[in-house]
């Protein structure tokens, strides 16, 4: 009984009458027992009865409070179950089994696990709707809980048996274990105590899961009525009939609104379709939001617009049938779908006569959008499984070693799985550019023509020399100018005829069709696009455009997918096209079947292509914006070529020698036979913006000349010269080479490439100079720190392997919480002993990484203090982690700085030793108070003050960390900034004042809780009242605070069990 209680009254979380149908499926179920209710006593049907309407009546009296610690009508519903208990006793529980036993969800639980044998594991998850004084979460089912343990006592003392402990103990991976978590009544916190010893009621539930098996097996023999059981419907109603065509009002929920305005018309009045706008709840950013001591619970945070959001989807409900869920077809849609699920069900907006529905489309065209809605299914278990632990595994990574780097490492922000292995991947190549020693080679380069008087007699031709004294060279067997001009001069004085030559001809074959890493990288080498540019421009194309005709369709299919294939309608498309525009020679024999996967590659979506392929970039170019039509047209021509007949490349390469061969030359050219799928990219009348991607289209005029020579032929030499060459270093990642690595490697999924990088350079980690991805000092130190203590976070194969098993869990293969725990065991040991390291050891550990690099611009490379003569220059991290500075062991005795090193800077790069002291700096005084006005630096950076510090007086302060070199501020500088904040008026409405501030940022606007940012190419002198209300109007504005007299809690869930 109280394990039915559990499943049906305690995740009870919206308003009373979802208690009231909690009560119903509660009776439901009890009226599924084997053996009847009825066998064990003829009042049972009385007192079900009586107990229903008592507990619908304490529903109707007591509504539930917000803040309340405990809820009526569960604690109603706790002493109906022990009157059930004392009525019946245990041992008729024990011989009793429910639908429950056998994994069939309930109201309280968003589904069962599809692993294995694991049919019985489900989510379990309490609303926390109110905050004490003091700030602490109250729990509901907290409160219920407590009142169980109230319950139990007060039986305890009549019957003279011990009472159960209050514990809270995680749900293990077996099938038929539960939850009991109970709430201390001294503290509104929530408090969790393990304890080994097990209550009463724990031991009778045992009893029930032990004997559940052997009791239906022997009714079977009895009876053979076990239909009850396969029959009874999971209260999730989710439909398997066709949604479409239409047979009464269906809500239909998307991600975006230009995706909602696209489907609604293709659907008409019997479907409403509603946005959620991403996300509807995310973990709470802050600390303990995974809990992995309570079998790593979750809590989630629901942003203020979601709520918003979420209404506009329950008043839609209203006299709605069906709720079809059609997010993204990957992993982050299919955890849209399950948290808008759990939302609407603990407000209670999803009533029995609803229907639910996933639908997944990988194209928005009218017929993806029907075919999809004909075809529903459930929730994919495990790629929500998938979602909680990613989300699980990048949270602790990033919570636990966030706080550690602020404390080791002042200045740098975060670190992440993902995040952090590329950086290693970006700082581990700048160290192997450090530590390139380039070498010297030489080349001597020939130029040959043929002997003849034809019409190409002028016409000189390129060889490389390949062999001297019968000796095959290699790159470095020329070492000095010397050897090159000996070998010049005997090139000279040779005679040099045609030694043989050999024709062949190769098949190139066409590219595979774009994935999202595939597009990221050609955009960024032909279009110069960055990563997350591409797939914002790949995005609307995606989600819809408004053609001439006015109706909006998605020019290409979804963009973020790992799969190379075609469906084969689209082959077929794709193939007139090719036969129609081109030729039947140019369509491939049999349409190619793309099975390469990237390392890691588990989605089964398409290759990204044209939803139409007939519809040419062409016809697009008064409707696409001139980026977005360069995308579509690189996205269009992948798609066509890769369904043609590859190019036929006629090659022919020429050794010429001397008399006895002792010296040989080497030329070689090509030309193209049959274009094959190379045609696309010459089609000027398809494509609106030309892709030159031929080296061979053109006729080679050296190709010409070479097929005319034969064995034979004498040549002249025409020019010899030694050329001088240095080994160069491995080059920086660009954002194309770098996502191609992570690719190669199996870090991260297509959809995480373009985020991972715009993290690393909004932590200033990495900037962009050139194209190429160049690390600051900064993103260095965060590099060899996280190598030197957290060595599995950058470990590219380690990181590879948790994507692998990361994977598994998406195919339902691994376990996700024991992933979890395997990972979190080992990961605790790295923290806590991080945690001891004191920061002097930090210090001396980057010293020894980075020597070179920091003593390497000192005069001499001396490490001699030349201030006062005995200390040694060392690393250090500056006062308040405003930086770090290479300065005098002596200090504070001597206070000599010979570099700066500031994280959001260049490194000071000046050939005279500076000195600065961390004292504040007189600036000057005013005309007329002769106040001091000073230069300091404070936690947040430097800063200028009017006065100087007394007891009993705040001096006015400007914050100047915003001024790039803080050496140059002035006192006229000083005292400009210490003039604000300055009133610039009042608002007409409501003649509050409106404020121009200075903030750490830049200047900014403020009206009551309103406020807005100056634009930085606005001078602060110029900005009037007029100027500040035209800023507190714009989309550009935040609120700060919270009115008086209006607090209100947050809302949070707790995941306690999956």
């Amino acid at each position: 009984m109280i394990q039915l209680h559990r499943t049906f009254f305690s995740t009870s979380t919206s308003v009373p009458s979802c208690h009231t149908l909690s009560l119903r499926h509660f009776m439901l179920q009890f009226r599924a027992l084997q053996p009847p209710i009825n066998a064990f006593s003829p009042h049972a049907s009385s007192v079900i009865t009586g107990t229903t309407f008592q507990c619908r009546r304490t529903c109707l009296l007591f509504p539930r409070s917000v803040t309340a610690k405990r809820s009526p009508a569960r604690s109603f519903a706790v002493k109906s179950m022990t009157l059930f208990g004392d009525y019946f006793g245990f041992p008729f529980a024990a011989n009793c089994t429910t639908p429950f036993d056998h994994g069939l969800f309930s109201k309280g639980f968003s589904t069962r696990v599809a692993d294995g044998g694991n049919q019985g594991k489900r989510v379990k998850a309490a609303v926390v709707r109110g905050k004490e004084k003091d700030g602490s979460v109250v729990s509901d089912a907290a409160s219920g809980k407590e009142e169980v343990a109230k319950t139990a006592k007060k039986k305890s003392v009549k019957k003279k048996k011990p009472s159960p402990k209050k514990k809270v103990s995680a749900a293990s991976n077996s099938e038929h274990e539960e939850c009991v978590a109970e709430v201390s009544g001294k503290s509104t916190k929530l408090k969790r105590k393990k304890v080994s010893k097990k209550s009463s009621v724990d031991s009778a539930i045992e009893k029930i899961v032990d004997n559940s098996a052997s009791v239906k097996d022997e009714l079977k023999k009895q009876n053979g009525n076990s239909t009850l059981i396969e029959e009874a419907k999971p209260l999730l109603n989710f439909t398997p009939k066709p949604l479409y065509p239409p047979s009464g009002k269906s809500v239909v929920v998307v991600e975006s609104v230009t995706k909602a305005k696209v489907i609604k018309g293709y659907l008409g009045d019997m479907y409403e379709v509603l946005p959620s706008y991403g996300h509807v709840r995310d973990l709470a950013a802050r600390s303990g939001s995974v809990r992995p001591d309570e079998d790593f619970s979750m809590v989630w945070e629901v942003p203020a617009p979601a709520w918003t959001h979420l209404k506009s989807i329950k008043v839609a409900l209203s006299g709605a049938e069906n709720l079809i869920l059609a997010s993204d077809p990957d992993r982050e849609g299919e955890a849209i779908a399950w948290h808008i699920i759990e939302m609407l069900q603990q407000q209670g907006a999803l009533h029995d006569n609803i229907s639910l529905a996933r639908v997944v489309f990988h194209e928005i065209t009218e017929k993806s959008i029907k075919g999809a809605l004909q075809t529903p299914r459930e929730i994919d278990i495990n790629l929500v499984q998938a979602y909680l632990a990613r989300r699980a595994l990048d949270y602790l990574i990033g919570f636990n070693i966030s706080p550690l780097l602020w404390r080791k490492l002042p200045g740098c922000q975060s670190a992440g799985r993902v995040q952090s292995a590329a950086l290693a991947l970006i700082c581990d190549r700048e160290m192997e550019i450090d530590e390139f020693k380039p070498k010297e080679y030489w080349t001597v380069e020939v130029q040959l023509k043929k002997e003849d008087s034809g019409s190409n007699k002028n016409f000189t031709f390129p060889a490389r020399l390949t062999h001297f004294d019968s000796k095959k060279l290699n790159q470095f067997s020329i070492t000095s100018d010397t050897e090159a001009r000996h070998i010049q001069s005997n090139i000279n004085s040779a005679n040099f005829h045609v030694v043989c030559l050999k024709k062949s001809k190769t098949r190139r074959n066409p590219p595979t069709p774009y994935i999202t890493s595939t597009l990221q990288q050609d955009a960024a080498n032909k279009l110069h696009f960055t990563a997350s540019h591409t797939m914002k421009l790949a995005q609307k194309l995606y989600e819809g455009v408004e053609l001439s005709d006015g109706v909006a369709v998605g020019l290409i299919t979804y963009i973020r997918t790992d799969g190379f294939h075609i469906s084969d309608e689209a082959v077929a498309n794709i193939r007139s096209l090719i036969i129609e525009r081109y030729g039947q020679d140019f369509a491939a024999q049999s349409a190619p079947k793309y099975f390469k996967k990237v390392k890691n590659a588990q989605e089964a979506h398409e290759a990204i292509r044209p939803t139409d392929i007939c519809k040419l970039p062409s016809m697009l170019a008064g409707i696409l914006d001139e980026e977005s039509l360069k995308l579509y047209t690189l996205i269009w021509s992948r798609t066509v070529s890769c369904q043609m007949e590859p190019a036929v490349i006629e090659q022919i390469h020429v050794d010429i020698g001397n008399g006895d061969k002792s010296i040989v030359l080497r030329t070689a050219s090509s030309m193209v036979e049959f274009p094959g799928y190379q045609a696309v990219y010459t089609d000027v009348v398809a494509e609106a913006v030309h892709d030159k991607d031929r080296d061979e289209s053109s006729p080679d005029q050296t190709f010409g000349v070479l097929n005319s020579l034969k064995t034979g032929d004498p040549l002249c030499v025409v020019q010899t010269e030694p050329c001088e060459h240095h080994t160069q270093p491995p080059p920086r990642y660009s954002e194309a080479s770098l996502v191609k690595k992570l690719e190669e490697l199996g870090i991260g999924r297509p959809s995480t490439y373009a985020s991972t990088i715009k993290v690393l350079r909004d932590r200033n980690y990495v900037t962009v100079k050139n194209r190429v991805l160049s690390p600051e000092f900064r993103g260095r130190m965060v590099s060899a720190f996280l190598s030197h203590h957290f060595s599995e976070v950058t470990d590219y194969s380690f990181t590879a392997d948790m994507e692998t098993e990361l994977d598994n869990v998406s195919a339902g293969f691994t376990e996700w919480k024991g992933l979890l725990r395997d990972y979190w065991t080992r990961f605790k040991s790295y923290c806590e002993r991080t945690s001891n390291v004191h920061i002097h050891q930090v210090e001396k550990m980057l010293e020894k990484k980075f020597g070179d690099f920091l003593f390497a611009s000192l005069p001499d490379q001396s490490r001699v203090c030349p201030s006062c003569m005995e200390g040694t220059l060392i690393f250090k991290v500056s006062r308040f982690g405003a930086g770090y500075f290479i300065g005098c062991d002596q200090h504070p005795s001597c206070k000599y700085i010979a570099k700066t090193l500031y994280g959001t800077e260049e490194e000071e790069d000046s050939s005279q030793p500076s000195t600065r002291v961390d004292e504040p700096k007189l600036l000057g005084v005013t005309s007329g108070s002769n106040e001091k006005v000073l230069l300091k630096t404070g936690p947040y950076g430097f800063y200028v003050q009017l006065g100087e510090d007394r007891k009993g007086y705040i001096p006015k302060r400007a914050s100047v960390s915003h001024v790039k070199d803080v050496g140059t501020i002035t006192l006229e500088d000083a005292l400009e900034l210490l003039q604000y904040p300055v009133t610039l008026g009042n608002h007409p409405k409501d003649g509050q004042p409106v404020i121009l501030k200075l903030a750490r940022v830049g200047f900014s606007v403020r009206h009551r809780r309103t406020i807005a940012s100056v634009p930085k190419n606005i001078k602060p002198t110029d900005v009037t009242l007029e100027k500040a209300l035209e800023f507190l109007s714009g989309k550009d504005v935040r609120r700060s605070g919270r009115p008086k007299g209006k607090s209100k809690a947050q809302e949070v869930e707790v995941i306690e069990a999956f």
